[in-house]
């Protein structure tokens, strides 16, 4: 069993152990294609919306730049957009794309499927406190704080690196779960979870597990993308 590698602690600081017997492990994350719903502004959460078109070009343009990287596990929210982008990603290569509930998009209670304006006037501490002080958000529309999206997280992504020690993974999750989970292995604190870069659809990030354990080679990296006419 490898050492326990990323923690939540008590007080909601998420902590990153030096860990070498995970070496040669290199993690792959990136967020979906882009939504209608991303388009219009409406918070998504655990519900879904279709990836549009710029989105499936995105998902395609990554799998065509991660087509002679090795991956031995592909891993994805169970979130449709999350899972149709892991298929595109995962190309022709003889792998099941594993869907886990645990690496859904932070419950969001019954802001889902409203637009932010609408929410900031409603509910304007809270929704000052969701993008401002995270960690500090405590939710009162039936959703998740992000103390208890880390501990629902953060274990499952544990589990998948347990599961493939010294193997190359790619996982497919959603915004504030990617913003999380590289505010960690940055060895930062949840407050400053929504601080740049801006991870955008599809961006790509690289964790790779080395003799000082986890070092960050890409985070939000857009390289992929093309220009278009």
């Amino acid at each position: 069993m490898m050492e326990k590698s990323i923690s939540l602690e008590k007080d909601g600081t998420i902590c990153i152990q030096k860990n070498t017997r995970g070496r040669g492990t290199t993690l792959y994350l990136t967020r979906h294609g882009q939504t209608e719903w991303n388009l219009e502004g409406r918070l998504q959460g655990r519900r879904n919306s279709p990836l549009t078109p710029q989105g499936l070009l995105h998902a395609s343009w990554l799998g065509e730049s991660l087509a002679q990287t090795q991956l031995d596990a592909v891993y994805s929210s169970t979130s449709p957009r999350a899972l149709q982008t892991a298929e595109i990603l995962r190309g022709d290569r003889a792998l099941e794309v594993k869907g886990l509930d645990a690496l859904q998009e932070i419950d969001m209670g019954d802001w889902e499927g409203r637009v932010g304006a609408e929410i900031e006037a409603t509910s304007p501490d809270d929704y000052h406190a969701f993008w401002n002080t995270p960690h500090l958000y405590e939710p009162t529309n039936g959703g998740e704080s992000f103390v208890q999206l880390g501990e629902r997280v953060i274990p499952a992504i544990e589990r998948i690196l347990e599961a493939h020690p010294g193997g190359h993974i790619l996982v497919v999750t959603h915004a504030g779960v990617l913003n999380l989970l590289m505010t960690a292995f940055h060895g930062l604190p949840i407050s400053e979870m929504w601080k740049p870069p801006i991870l955008q659809s599809t961006c790509l990030c690289k964790i790779v597990y080395g003799v000082d354990g986890a070092v960050v080679e890409l985070h939000g990296d857009v390289s992929h993308y093309r220009a278009q006419a």
